[in-house]
């Protein structure tokens, strides 16, 4: 069990940052050395957060098959037929009984708050306490950024995934929840907001630049207000040129849906740009903005990496350009003095996948070490 992991703590500073509410999700329990409660516990005093749990596993590594639902007071049984797509609903184990009611005390005591009605039966007759008011307070403790809503599974055998999912929906805000965002007219430098309203002018974000061999390069972007129409135009506030987009598709992983056009509140892809970079903002060339860039930190690992042939050298390069491109976090260098090619990112994990990601969509094998340290002896002053 890895448990809250150096990236996990640069992913949080910038969640943080932005003031986003979260929902946590500990994967991996039946691996060895999961421990459900021991993650929380790292939660709280690694990352400063409030983590309230919203399940007990049933079983640990290799036993774990299941959970208890807190807010249903139901036990879930995954079934193995399936990778764990279905459950059945079982009694709750007689050794978790006691750790259950513990733990539904403690949510119910950490939102209370945020319902008077739940309040005023907690402190009655907590059994009456109905899943729709459990539901509503733990929303408004969320949005409100109280308290992390933690769950659990695997999700390679998409063990505990649907949960997750559903806690999407229920508890994160909806767009209408958030307040207008705020940027600058890059005419006036005045502060202007846009809301989230398909009647605002239309002004997005775009969030991450990806290469589809299929559609070619794929700009995400979020729609903060506004609507844009599949081929017509925007105006890109950073380099100050119009763009066409051509095309508009809802992503469903790896595949991609063509749409007609995206409204405020939307998450999709654009393609047949010709300058959209990480960070941008998009918007009507009549009413421009510069919405707040995305901050992204420094690296904090290298390594050095080389092809395993020498014919490879070429595609090597060519791919670690274009994921460069695609993830700011992830730097290329070239260090004359060893001749080695360093890659550096957020993390091990970062690496790793960027490796995976060489051999997988550039047919790359690649070699992987640690950088070469230059040492040089400090001449004595005159």
């Amino acid at each position: 069990m890895s448990g809250v992991e150096p990236q996990s703590e640069t992913v949080w500073r910038q969640a943080d940052r932005y003031k986003v509410p979260r929902l946590g999700f500990v994967n991996k329990m039946d691996r060895s050395g999961a421990n459900f409660f021991e993650v929380l516990r790292q939660v709280e005093e690694m990352l400063g957060a409030n983590p309230v749990p919203m399940q007990v596993p049933i079983g640990v590594e290799e036993t774990f098959r299941g959970v208890v639902d807190l807010i249903t007071n139901e036990a879930r049984i995954w079934n193995e037929d399936d990778f764990g797509m279905t459950f059945e609903i079982v009694p709750i184990p007689e050794d978790l009984v006691d750790q259950v009611a513990e733990y539904r005390e403690k949510l119910i005591e950490s939102v209370a708050e945020y319902s008077d009605t739940l309040l005023e039966k907690y402190f009655e007759d907590p059994e009456s306490i109905e899943e729709d008011e459990l539901r509503e307070a733990i929303r408004g403790a969320v949005i409100d950024r109280k308290i992390i809503p933690m769950f659990c599974g695997s999700a390679f055998k998409i063990k505990g995934v649907q949960a997750v999912l559903d806690a999407v929906c229920a508890y994160l805000p909806s767009p209408v929840d958030v307040d207008a965002i705020e940027g600058t007219n890059p005419d006036t430098d005045e502060v202007e907001t846009r809301r989230p309203d398909v009647n605002e002018p239309f002004a997005a974000l775009a969030f991450k630049i990806a290469t589809d061999p299929y559609v070619g390069r794929l700009a995400f972007f979020r729609v903060y207000s506004g609507v844009l129409e599949a081929g017509s135009y925007i105006y890109n506030a950073r380099s100050g040129k119009r763009e066409r987009i051509s095309r508009l598709y809802q992503m469903h992983s790896n595949k991609q849906n063509p749409i007609d056009r995206v409204e405020a509140g939307d998450i999709a892809a654009a393609v047949g740009f010709k300058d959209i970079r990480t960070g941008d903002t998009l918007c009507a060339e009549n009413a421009p903005i510069i919405l707040e860039s995305i901050s992204f930190p420094d690296p904090v690992i290298g390594l050095a990496i080389e092809p395993k042939t020498q014919k490879d050298m070429d595609r090597l390069g060519m791919g670690l350009s274009k994921l460069a491109e695609e993830d700011p976090t992830f730097k290329v260098e070239y260090d004359d003095e060893t001749n080695q090619t360093i890659i550096r990112g957020m993390g091990e994990l970062h690496l790793e996948i960027i490796i995976e990601r060489l051999k997988r969509e550039f047919k790359v094998e690649a070699n992987r070490g640690a950088p070469q340290v230059n040492y040089k002896r400090r001449l004595p002053l005159p």
